[in-house]
């Protein structure tokens, strides 16, 4: 049996001319009207495919600003003794909004000038992330969500419970020195490095993906400006790094991928990487579960109400 030549259409179109091209393309029902069909079809299934990415690339963007709203807040209180509003940053939006409850003078007496400058510069970069977020969100014509309720306050002494920083009636105020402040602080950066890392398969739209990259890169050099300076405090704060990073282990799930910032003995760990020297990730279950405290629950730790979804 003769097989069909497979350009078989394309010589005819050739062969016939364009008197010739018009009639085949009758026959095969592709005339103006039915080029024009197929073209509406493929616009269509762009659109609703551009829609979909955008829903998903706007959820990322949701998840990431509440937790900006958390950094930005902790950061700005101990550098400033005020809150994020106070500095011009705008926090409503849609879902609930609410306060942040904060220990009493949370401005932090830092002794040592280079850590209070550290403090500063963080401050301001997740102030404008918050910003930039909001901004990329508007700029798709969604509402950001607003800051929902967030406890800087009693959460502390909740966390530095179950990781045995303090006894189990103690209390821990991560406003009131220098090294206080920094392990407040490791909490929340390996946890905002392995969030964005997680989210970047799930982003669709190469802008967005860019925009988080950046985000993304800014939140790394704060791990490891925190990381480094928590090092040189020596053996007993490197011990309570670990109890930190410990717990963030046994809240995100069965894996055993966070490191504290000392392999063994003196040798440091100042970059939590695999054996490819990547930086692991996190999905979003897993984030929720070190910043509600607790395993697939939905509200708790820092944001006793939960995040404000997108």
């Amino acid at each position: 049996m003769k097989i069909p030549n497979p350009d078989f259409a394309t010589n005819q179109l050739i062969a016939f001319g364009p008197s010739g091209r018009r009639q085949m393309l009758k026959r095969l029902g592709l005339g103006a009207l039915g080029l024009t069909g197929l073209n509406l079809l493929a616009s269509r299934a762009q659109a609703q495919t551009q829609t979909n990415a955008t829903n998903q690339d706007v959820a990322v963007l949701q998840f990431a600003l509440n937790l900006e709203y958390l950094e930005a807040e902790y950061y700005t209180y101990a550098v400033t003794g005020h809150g994020i509003e106070q500095e011009g940053v705008d926090v409503f939006g849609s879902g609930n909004p609410g306060p942040t409850k904060v220990k009493d003078n949370p401005k932090v007496p830092f002794a040592d000038p280079d850590v209070e400058l550290y403090a500063g510069e963080i401050a301001l970069d997740e102030r404008r992330h918050v910003t930039y977020l909001r901004t990329a969100l508007q700029s798709l014509g969604i509402t950001p969500v607003a800051r929902p309720e967030i406890n800087l306050r009693t959460s502390w002494n909740q966390l530095a419970r179950a990781a045995g920083l303090v006894p189990a009636d103690g209390f821990f105020n991560p406003f009131a020195n220098d090294v206080n402040f920094l392990l407040g602080a490791f909490v929340f950066e390996d946890v905002g490095v392995t969030a964005y890392h997680g989210a970047a398969p799930l982003l669709t739209n190469k802008n967005v993906l860019s925009a988080a990259a950046g985000v993304l890169a800014v939140e790394a050099y704060h791990a490891a400006i925190i990381r480094t300076t928590l090092f040189e405090e020596g053996h007993a704060v490197i011990e309570a790094v670990k109890k930190i990073s410990d717990l963030r282990d046994a809240l995100d799930g069965p894996s055993d991928d966070d490191q504290g910032i000392s392999r063994r003995g003196d040798l440091s760990n100042l970059v939590p990487s695999d054996n490819n020297g990547i930086a692991f990730a996190r999905t979003v279950r897993q984030v929720l579960n070190i910043l509600y405290f607790a395993p697939d629950v939905a509200q708790g730790g820092f944001f006793p109400d939960g995040i404000n979804p997108g």
